[in-house]
């Protein structure tokens, strides 16, 4: 599924699995090295991202991403679920669904 202009992506597409598979599948996000925004920021001048900082950054996204205690504190957010409520729609009207 591509996510369009979402923030935050990972946890669109968690919420999209979640909504879509059984119970009793395990969802575990990764993202690819060098793909998250702030992880971009830290590399100018490593372009390879093989910097400390793209590491911790990388490793600290995919954690994030998959403990399911802070996905459930970021769902009870209003703002974040209208903002996952409106990527998943765009993604429903793009088709990617």
């Amino acid at each position: 599924m591509q996510v369009y202009h979402c923030c935050p992506p990972g946890l669109c597409i968690r919420v999209r699995l979640l909504r879509s598979l059984p119970p009793r599948f395990k969802i575990d996000i990764r993202v690819k090295p060098g793909s998250h925004q702030s992880e971009l920021a830290g590399t100018h001048s490593h372009p390879n991202n093989t910097s400390p900082y793209s590491r911790l950054t990388h490793y600290i996204v995919n954690k994030q991403l998959n403990d399911k205690e802070r996905v459930a504190a970021a769902l009870e957010n209003p703002a974040l679920v209208e903002a996952v409520e409106k990527c998943l729609e765009t993604a429903v009207l793009a088709g990617d669904v």
